[in-house]
């Protein structure tokens, strides 16, 4: 790995480090000027900190390991006998696998924005590497109702409402229809309805002609030639804006004129309140270059001014942040609502390095560290015009945490950023990704180690699921992937996850957040289903698109989540012993047909994440599934499918002849699926894997992660898929 690196990277000496051209080249000259760290400060304190902090990481993660062997060890010698839950926790706690649950105490987070600690909505997660698709997600503060309505399944087709090729106004009918219903549920008027309403409202003195039942909704509106031209409510510490359009210049899409007989154009929702830039799952970064775009465009976000050119339909079109949102109050005064969603960082965790800087022993720098620099010092640009955060937080999801131990040191290493940059201590805030397994049993003890700094805790059940299963590799066979969502442990760890939360007293400072909704296409499903995320007391759930958001941020106007905390507040806790349920099959006697289509959907969906990851760096897209429905894929889909599939050759539900004829066949399908992928435009040219499989290196990669997935640590994909991307690379 560090002779393909080397041939690679251009490296520089300073201090002690080594440190490519093309990092360098962009700390130097693009992130520290207009900040007051001067490169050689930067690069001293870099210099002193990594290598105090590195041994550390090693340790932790040699830690693991040793852990790992011992539960391995436990679950071979007690095989023989029938599963006993409580000498199972006795062991757990002996080996320090399960830590002492301290004293009751709550967080003492401060200055936290108040799209973390008083606004309850979705929260988007983006590939920090694309920059137009980072510039959509914190764009998607504000959405169009009516355009997330008009092109998804929430609008059937039935009755002449097709969607088509151009605009037809019997599904535009249908749109306004179900909008009005929505004013009606969240914005009841006094004695009138919504549906009534055939003319533009008006504002007098500051007063609004229609009388609503709750007359504190109404909080703001613009005029245009003494029209009103935007209406602003509130709900549940949500906006709405209702744009009217009294000369039918904004409705370019209908021909025949304004549909609406109020002449509303659009309503637009308040939707993305919180979005993650991500640096971790769902990208493929591998080296310095990976890195500096990622970090190029956090810093464009930071600055302000990021923007990127695209072409659509032939015409070349500017993205660029949206400004803030400017209104008259009810005492005539101007004020202004945020225009972009709050920005938050996550970091790769503890476990990877990266070859952008050597040590002075030759190794390359854990990345964790570095992106915790990095990303941090850009957020010196944004201290001075406050165009994400107004209290000068910086906030950074951490991921893939095992213990308080780790929460501890993530601790460290941001006291450490703190010191370097010169900031106050607690400025940086962490989000606590509670998606392995040795967090979830010990979580009030991780929130413990990070008190004055969490901002947010949040469920993911694929990488969890991955964690699972190979904590408890050597306990025997797993229950199928689509049973795992049913099984005692997630409900149990679903649960728990809010219980802690709340005792911790995370209400009205901090975010409760649940996992993604992975299917972009299947809205009206999503609609159905998500709304148990608010109704379980979080704060914020994670969806895939900007239309996503709009939509899912119809359910925190049905459900005031503040209040629902309250209520839950004095249920009683799920119990540990849940949790530490293992999904164990009761039964394995499947039919071979039922066992090949376990592992052929497994096989798909890791074969058309792969091959994008390795050939085209791709690090999150809608990959199609078996059955073609696109699904959201990134790193952590990819470790439960790996994991999944090794556990069942590890206890011989099938034979690696099995597996890997099942992989050559679903090579073939993803190929198909991928040639004419449009979402695959701007990428290199895509390269088949079938009748190319002793040269393929993404198929050769996808075998590798099953078929080494049970040695893997922790069942990690990363390691595996970072050094085939080298390979293809150079």
């Amino acid at each position: 790995m560090g002779f393909l690196v080397d041939m690679k990277e251009k490296y520089i000496k300073i201090k002690s480090l080594s440190i490519s051209d093309k990092l360098l080249n962009f700390v130097n000259n693009e992130l520290l000027p207009g900040t007051k760290i001067n490169k050689e400060n930067f690069w001293d304190r870099f210099d002193k900190y990594v290598h105090e902090l590195t041994p550390k990481n090693k340790e932790l993660l040699e830690i693991r390991e040793k852990l790992q062997k011992a539960i391995d060890a436990w679950h071979k010698n007690n095989k023989s006998e029938e599963f006993d839950k409580k000498k199972y926790i006795q062991f757990l706690k002996k080996i320090g696998y399960l830590k002492e649950l301290g004293p009751n105490f709550k967080i003492k987070t401060k200055n936290v924005d108040n799209e973390i600690a008083k606004i309850c909505g979705p929260q988007l997660v983006v590939p920090i590497m694309n920059a137009r698709y980072a510039l959509n997600a914190t764009n998607a503060r504000w959405v169009s109702l009516y355009d997330s309505l008009y092109g998804t399944d929430i609008i059937s087709e039935t009755k002449g409402a097709v969607r088509g090729k151009t605009y037809n106004p019997i599904r535009g009918k249908k749109v306004i229809d179900y909008a009005r219903n929505l004013l009606d549920k969240y914005f009841p008027l006094k004695k009138e309805t919504w549906k009534n309403i055939s003319e533009i409202p008006q504002v007098n003195n500051n007063r609004l002609n229609l009388k609503l039942k709750n007359p504190k909704q109404f909080v703001g509106y613009v005029k245009k030639s003494n029209n009103l031209s935007s209406l602003l409510l509130i709900n549940n510490n949500l906006h709405i804006d209702i744009i009217f359009d009294p000369d039918g210049t904004l409705e370019t899409n209908n021909p025949e004129g304004n549909q609406d007989k109020a002449a509303i154009h659009d309503i637009f929702l308040e939707s993305a309140i919180s979005t993650i830039c991500d640096h971790e799952d769902s990208v493929a970064a591998v080296d310095a270059e990976d890195k500096v775009l990622g970090y190029k465009n956090w810093l464009g976000l930071m600055k302000g001014n990021l923007n990127t050119v695209f072409k659509k339909k032939g015409k070349k079109y500017l993205r660029k942040l949206n400004l803030d949102r400017n209104y008259t109050s009810l005492n005539g005064k101007k004020f202004k609502l945020h225009g972009r969603a709050l920005l938050l960082n996550r970091n790769v965790g503890h476990l990877m390095t990266n070859p952008a800087i050597l040590l002075k022993d030759g190794s390359e720098c854990p990345e964790g560290i570095l992106d915790a620099f990095i990303t941090s010092t850009a957020c010196l640009h944004d201290f001075k015009r406050k165009g994400n955060s107004r209290t000068n937080s910086i906030y950074i999801v951490k991921p893939k945490m095992h213990g308080p131990d780790e929460a501890a040191f993530t601790n460290l290493i941001f006291t450490k950023v703190e010191e370097a940059l010169n900031l106050k201590k607690y400025t940086i805030k962490c989000g606590i990704m509670d998606e392995e397994r040795r967090t979830s049993a010990n979580l009030k003890e991780c929130i413990r180690s990070l008190e004055s700094r969490v901002f947010f805790i949040n469920t993911g059940f694929l990488d969890r699921t991955g964690d699972e299963m190979h904590t408890s590799m050597e306990a025997g066979p797993m229950i199928k992937k689509g049973d795992m969502k049913s099984s005692k442990w997630i409900t149990a760890y679903e649960n728990r996850n809010v219980d802690v939360g709340l005792s911790c007293g995370f209400s009205g400072i901090a975010q409760i957040g649940k996992g993604m909704w992975a299917m972009p296409d299947l809205m009206d499903n999503m609609m159905k289903q998500k709304i148990a995320h608010p109704l379980a007391g979080a704060n914020c759930a994670w969806v895939p698109s900007p239309t996503a958001a709009a939509l899912h941020a119809l359910h925190y106007h049905e459900v005031n989540v503040f209040s629902k905390q309250k209520k839950l507040l004095s249920k009683k806790q799920t119990k540990l012993s849940e949790l530490l349920t293992i999904p164990i099959a009761d039964r394995t006697n499947w039919s071979i047909d039922e066992i090949n289509i376990e592992i052929s959907n497994s096989a798909q969906s890791i074969l058309g994440y792969v091959v994008r990851w390795i050939d085209q760096s791709v690090g999150c897209s809608k990959v199609p599934d078996i059955n073609n429905i696109g699904l959201m894929e990134d790193r952590a889909t990819l470790r439960i499918s790996s994991q999944h599939i090794a556990n069942w050759l590890h206890h011989g539900i099938c034979s690696k002849k099995q597996v890997l004829e099942i992989m050559k066949k679903m090579a073939r399908i993803v190929d198909n699926q991928n040639i004419k992928d449009p979402a695959l435009k701007g990428h290199a040219p895509y390269q088949t894997m079938s009748g190319n499989f002793d040269k393929s290196i993404a198929f050769k990669t996808a075998c590798e992660l099953i078929f080494h997935g049970r040695t893997q640590p922790s069942g990690y994909t990363e390691p595996i898929l970072h050094i085939n991307r080298l390979l293809k690379k150079n």
